[in-house]
């Protein structure tokens, strides 16, 4: 049995550990049933269950979800689009998701399959420095396809930049729930009859006609 402050109370019956519940107003959670005698802790358990709802939500919206990008190419594929499908492939994996690479076969195409695995050989090639295979290529019915991940320093670099902007987003919710709850004060009305604006000085008079 523990107490709501952590305090040890020792091995109680079931009625005795109820009692000793109610005395605290909470309630009583069995929080290790696998333990022989089994634990249980004396907790206000709706607060319990709300701050871990609320701790699961942080969590999530810390979290860095990583997408599956999806590249396709044909055993043809002339260079200038190859580099352009490349540059896309780098562009997902700096952005710590993961890319797709599908060669796609037509008709009697798919009687060279070795084209469409060269291909995809050219793309790891190009892609190492920031890129690991993560799936080898396979076929699956007239595409051949592999996946690719971000190496370890990319993906840790994407993640910082991820959890900066999620940071700044977050500050920028802050700021304008404060400015909400705490709107400047208005500019005090002008007086009715009054003028602000600086009036110029009569001419002295000179005493002669």
């Amino acid at each position: 049995m523990v107490g709501p402050a952590g305090e040890q109370l020792g091995v109680l019956s079931i009625e005795a550990a109820l009692a000793q519940a109610a005395e605290y107003g909470f309630d009583l959670v069995e929080v290790n049933p696998m333990a022989k005698p089994p634990v249980c802790k004396i907790m206000d358990y709706g607060k319990f269950k709300y701050e871990e709802k609320k701790r699961a939500s942080e969590a999530k919206k810390k979290q860095v979800v990583v997408h599956l990008k999806e590249v396709k190419l044909r055993p043809k594929t002339e260079e200038h689009d190859y580099e352009f499908k490349v540059r896309n492939v780098k562009r997902f994996l700096e952005e710590g998701n993961k890319a797709r690479v599908t060669i796609m076969f037509r008709g009697r195409e798919i009687t060279h399959k070795e084209l469409g695995q060269a291909i995809l050989d050219d793309v790891v090639s190009d892609v190492k420095e920031i890129a690991v295979v993560e799936q080898p290529p396979r076929m699956e019915g007239r595409q051949l396809y592999m996946i690719l991940a971000p190496n370890a320093k990319v993906a840790q670099r994407a993640r910082e930049l991820a959890r900066q902007h999620l940071a700044a987003i977050a500050s920028k919710k802050q700021q304008a729930h404060a400015h909400a709850k705490n709107p400047p004060a208005p500019k005090p009305a002008q007086e009715p009859g009054t003028d602000q604006q600086p009036r110029a000085a009569a001419p002295a008079s000179s005493g002669t006609e």
